[in-house]
This record gives C-alpha cells, structure tokens and sequence, in this order.
C-alpha cells in the first residue's frame, strides 16, 4: 500500500530455507500479524496501495479490497488443510460428536471423499 511507506513493514521477509525452525515460522507470523493488526487500525478502509507483483492494471488497491481478499484466500486455504487432516487422521467435522456433519455413515462418507478426489484430479489436468 501506498501508506506502506509510513508503515513499513518491521523486517525484511527471509527467503525459505529448510532450516528454518517451527519456532522461527512462527516468530515470523507473530511479527507480521502485528504489523497488519496496527496497519488495520491505523488507516482508512479507502486507503490506496500498490501491490507490486499484481499487473499493473489491478495493483491500485484499498485496503477494504486487501482484507477482503485476505480473508476469501484463509477461508479457502482453511478448507484445503481440513481436507489434508481429514486424509491424515480419518476424523470430520469441527464439533466433538460431529453434530455438524451432514451423516455418521462412513459409506457416504467413503463416497464423498472419492468424489472430491476425482474431481480435483480432474481439475488437475486441466
């Protein structure tokens, strides 16, 4: 963002490396997750930026379009990691009893999980 320049950010983002600790990972998250909380409350959901890697026709954005699409990529990336748990460790659902799933027959379920597999394959192709 435009104001990025009166708030940069608190440190230079490092390359990944395989050395990198869960610790450091997380340290990392903590610090930017801080600044975006201080950059949230300090400006104006109108607040003009420049996202330099977005061609250069869509890179103006606000700070409403940012959050927004922030908030749209966790949801999806959320339902991506749910659905690798689901493979790690065969549970479902976010409740205890699984009150919030559709059925408890594994036979559907064994069903649905062969669908969505199917279909992403083929999605993959594409």
């Amino acid at each position: 963002m435009k104001e990025r320049r009166a708030r940069p950010p608190p440190h230079q983002l490092p390359s990944p490396s395989a050395g990198e600790s869960r610790e450091d990972i997380v340290r990392l998250y903590h610090q930017a997750w801080e600044h975006s909380d201080r950059t949230i409350t300090t400006l104006p959901l109108d607040a003009t930026g420049h996202v330099p890697w977005w061609p250069e026709e869509r890179s103006e954005v606000t700070l409403h379009h940012i959050l927004v699409r922030v908030i749209t990529d966790t949801q999806r990336h959320a339902g991506h990691a749910d659905i690798l748990r689901e493979h790690i460790d065969g549970s479902v659902g976010y409740l205890q009893n699984n009150d919030s799933l559709p059925t408890d027959d594994q036979a559907w379920w064994q069903d649905h999980r062969s669908r969505l597999e199917r279909v992403a394959r083929e999605a993959d192709k594409g």
